[in-house]
């Protein structure tokens, strides 16, 4: 009897699927794209509709033979590439080459698990047109402006040096972003500070406060003059309480993660490059050997734009939470999240296949870079569906003279979903934050305090920073560039082609960087504009 063929791409997925599926079913696996446009010329009929050329891929050859064999006396064949664009076009070239369009059946894999498995396989689709043909665009029309704009750099620069549609314009948002920095002219401003304590009060500890107005206007001073004015007209005053404002404060856990958040989060908790997290990504997805089990599919598809999770996922964290930390952890109702007007919602968010695989349980089976990756995507994802933080907010107001001094003070009164995960942050985010987190003493309106000190600080403005890769990653999707599958791709291309360098995790344009986007914004405007790759984008 003809066992049925499954064809996927990496043969890391085809170990963990055959693991799963038995005797009945042949897994194989692609190696990747197998065809595409040819590497020397430009293949694509400008003038017969932009028909593309397709060829084999140099080395390639030997796989596509493997698949021809396999497929011949297969009664079914489950094409089962990455779920996205460019599974899709695998998979329609697979199709096309081999001629098995009468046999074949589309299969989606969002998560490589023994139930998602089984069930992809009892429901299988048709190929899709329609996303075969928008991977074939974005080729055709990467190849068009690559082709016939990178001869240009050639001529004027060097030999070997690209340009691309997405990539030249991630280049450009690097380049200004120096230009602004270079450009900008610090000003001076100075701030008043003063340490205050409870008056009389040996146990109390002190606190800072800030002047915030002066003479019944807000505090701006702009010179060491103006700083000293005011430094004498409060300096022998009581120092009074007049306002004290607490409030009760939620902060609510975030999403679990999409494609772009996971880059940003592991750039700034665990310092991995954009390629390194999607490389990792890719092998936790495909199946991990967790010894005696053997290889396990740990987290669903890594490339997505949405943040929807299946309801059986949702029970599974929801008892987690309710088992290991209580109930009052626990919502009464799951939390959802927005799905973004722009998200192709065809995948689930990035999450664990199984909430009970514990990161520490499986450590073993783990590289240190796995371990940290999973955990991340692990503890997101739980803390994703727990309770808010509560914490209490404290706005304390102290008059002397005609000065009035802030201080902002916070206390947690419930972790909520703080217990497993916090969101990292950029550093200038940081240190405002870890400003605020404080205590202030209990104080009322009305209570003197007693001066412990009194300052004027020099401070200059500062530029906007250069780019980190979780920022960069930011501003591409805020503007509307690339998809999540891409960013990776864009962020380690301008660093390989020496037009961007990494320095303490910052990117800075390399002065090859800067001549090669001055010199396409002057000869391809459009194509360099921020604005048209977006609108393409959405078109």
């Amino acid at each position: 009897m003809s066992k049925s063929l499954i064809i996927v791409e990496s043969p890391a997925k085809a170990k963990t699927i055959k693991k799963y599926l038995g005797e009945d079913f042949n897994v194989e696996a692609s190696s990747g794209h197998l065809i595409d446009l040819p590497t020397s010329k430009l293949g694509v009929d400008i003038d017969n509709d932009f028909n593309p050329e397709y060829v084999v891929i140099k080395g390639k050859g030997k796989y596509l033979d493997k698949l021809k064999k396999a497929a011949k006396n297969a009664e079914h064949i489950y094409l089962a590439s990455d779920p996205d664009r460019e599974g899709e076009a695998i998979a329609w070239h697979i199709a096309n080459k081999l001629n098995i369009w009468d046999k074949s059946h589309r299969v989606l894999f969002h998560e490589i698990t023994k139930n998602a498995v089984k069930s992809s396989l009892a429901n299988p689709t048709d190929l899709s047109q329609d996303r075969f043909e928008a991977q074939q665009a974005r080729r055709v029309l990467d190849r068009l402006v690559g082709y016939q704009v990178s001869p240009l750099l050639w001529r004027k620069v060097r030999k070997g040096l690209s340009a691309g549609r997405v990539q030249s314009v991630a280049l450009r948002i690097v380049v200004e972003r120096e230009r602004e920095i270079e450009a900008f002219k610090p000003r001076e401003y100075w701030s008043i500070e003063s340490e205050l304590k409870r008056n009389q009060d040996e146990q109390s500890d002190s606190f800072v406060a800030t002047l915030v107005r002066f003479e019944g206007e807000k505090a701006e001073i702009s010179n060491e003059e103006q700083s000293n004015h005011i430094l004498d007209s409060v300096k022998n005053e009581e120092f009074i309480v007049s306002s004290v404002d607490r409030k009760d404060k939620k902060r609510n856990a975030l999403p679990p993660f999409i494609t772009s958040t996971l880059q940003q989060e592991a750039s700034r908790k665990i310092r991995f490059g954009t390629k390194k997290t999607m490389s990792i990504a890719q092998k936790l997805y495909e199946g991990i050997d967790l010894g005696a089990e053997g290889p396990v599919g740990l987290i669903t598809y890594m490339r997505t734009d949405s943040v929807r999770i299946s309801n059986d996922a949702l029970e599974e964290a929801r008892s987690y939470i309710k088992e290991n930390y209580g109930g009052q952890y626990l919502p009464s109702n799951p939390n959802t999240f927005k799905v973004k007007k722009s998200s192709q919602d065809a995948h689930e968010a990035i999450r664990p296949t199984y909430v009970n695989k514990i990161p520490d349980s499986i450590k073993e089976f783990l590289s240190d870079d796995e371990y940290k990756l999973y955990k991340l995507i692990w503890q997101r994802f739980v803390a994703s569906q727990m309770n808010p933080i509560i914490y209490d907010q404290t706005t304390l107001e102290t008059k002397a003279g005609k000065g009035t001094f802030r201080a902002t003070g916070s206390i947690i009164k419930f972790p909520g979903f703080s217990a497993v995960y916090l969101e990292g942050k950029e550093e200038e985010e940081e240190a405002k934050e870890k400003d605020e987190m404080r205590k202030l003493p209990d104080v009322s309106q009305g209570d003197k305090l007693d001066l412990i000190a009194l300052e004027g600080k020099q401070h200059f403005t500062q530029p906007p920073p250069r780019f980190s890769e979780s920022s960069l990653v930011k501003e591409l999707e805020e503007k509307g560039i690339g998809r999540p599958s891409t960013y990776a791709t864009i962020i380690s291309t301008i660093q390989d082609r020496e037009y961007v360098l990494r320095e303490k995790n910052r990117l800075m344009p390399t002065i090859l960087g800067r001549t090669v986007n001055d010199l396409l914004i002057q000869g391809f405007p459009e194509i360099m504009d921020v604005k048209f790759t977006a609108g393409m984008e959405e078109r």
